[in-house]
């Protein structure tokens, strides 16, 4: 037996609840600190050449790689990708 969705959409309840936005961006921010930890492991760049690389400090690094912290600049995801020979793509739909 089939059960019908009942209801509607996990994302249409976000935006009832007002905090689509801040859902989408925080998911958003924990991909992209698993891409850049990931290319990081790919590369075996441990976080202090990855910092040197970035020209930042391992704290600003460590905030970057913190799925839990959202407060992110474009520019710094810009040097992460570009320490690890990647790019960040943006795109409004």
């Amino acid at each position: 037996m089939r059960k019908e969705n009942i209801g509607s959409s996990f994302d249409s309840w976000l935006r009832e609840e007002g905090i689509y936005e801040d859902a989408t961006a925080a998911a958003i921010k924990k991909v992209l600190a698993r891409q850049v930890e990931s290319a990081m492991q790919e590369q075996k760049l441990s976080k202090a050449e990855m910092a040197r690389r970035m020209r930042t400090s391992r704290a600003a690094l460590d905030r970057l790689l913190d799925p839990g912290n959202d407060s992110i600049t474009l520019a710094t995801l810009q040097k992460a990708a570009a320490a690890v020979g990647r790019q960040v793509r943006l795109e409004l739909v």
